[in-house]
């Protein structure tokens, strides 16, 4: 399963799953329908899947125009979004599992950015291969979504599920957000060596326009604040040692950073 990145709207990402030997492809979290249509005609591949992780426009924008360009295709998402995606037809749960092609992807359900928020994880095949996490706007590289319709312990509980993937998991995120995230980051844990040396990385890769996504997870864990409720320094910066407490501060510092 090759992963095709396209950029869409002002800093979406939409990943693109093809499958070179049966030439079909599915879709995450389709913005917008033209640069899916145009990656799908360079390869003249089949689209048979839309894998949405919520409503939000900028995930769903694209749905109704692929569905007419393809009208077998299947629309999957979370079933507490049921009525907000458009041509949702499969509902999933925590615990379901999806296909595409060879490759089955583990559904886990991590509500906080919204409360029917989904996000698909792909195993590895090999052991030297990384698995692939598709997951919407609850993890970023460097952050996490805003908290619209979930409570702080949903979005640390969410997180936690994701934190425990393996390391060398790539994070698929769907926008390019990183090098604030970071820039917040340090605004409340300076010290973190990592953080430094991974900030000074990704301000020379925007420099150049290279795209931040996909990070990998073990990278999250040492660098982004939203993982890392648990650590002292962290704690000592929002005057707090409840690890939901720290969470819930250090979203809102971001939201008004």
């Amino acid at each position: 399963m090759q992963v095709i990145r396209l950029a869409a709207l002002s800093d979406n990402y939409i990943f693109l799953l093809h499958d070179p030997q049966q030439n079909i492809a599915a879709v995450v979290d389709p913005a917008e329908s033209e640069p899916v249509l145009k990656q799908l005609a360079q390869l003249n591949a089949e689209l048979v899947a839309i894998f949405n992780t919520h409503h939000h426009n900028d995930h769903v924008g694209g749905n109704q125009q692929l569905i007419q360009k393809f009208p077998q295709v299947k629309v999957y998402g979370g079933a507490e979004d049921k009525g907000r995606i458009p041509g949702q037809q499969v509902f999933l749960q925590q615990g379901d599992r999806v296909q595409f092609a060879d490759r089955v992807a583990d559904v886990i359900f991590v509500p906080g950015h919204t409360r029917a928020h989904i996000a698909y994880y792909f195993p590895p095949q090999t052991p030297n291969e990384p698995g692939e996490l598709f997951c919407g706007d609850t993890l970023f590289a460097g952050g996490c979504g805003r908290l619209f319709e979930g409570t702080p312990a949903q979005m640390v509980e969410s997180l936690t599920k994701l934190r425990s993937l393996p390391e060398n998991t790539r994070v698929w995120c769907a926008h390019e957000y990183t090098l604030k995230n970071l820039q917040f980051a340090l605004s409340v844990d300076a010290g973190n060596t990592d953080l430094q040396k991974r900030f000074d990385e990704v301000q020379k890769q925007r420099t150049q326009g290279i795209p931040t996504v996909p990070s990998q997870l073990g990278v999250e864990k040492l660098t982004n604040p939203f993982l890392r409720w648990e650590q002292p320094a962290l704690q000592t910066a929002v005057k707090s040692n409840d690890p939901i407490q720290t969470f819930a501060r250090i979203r809102g510092l971001k939201d008004r950073f």
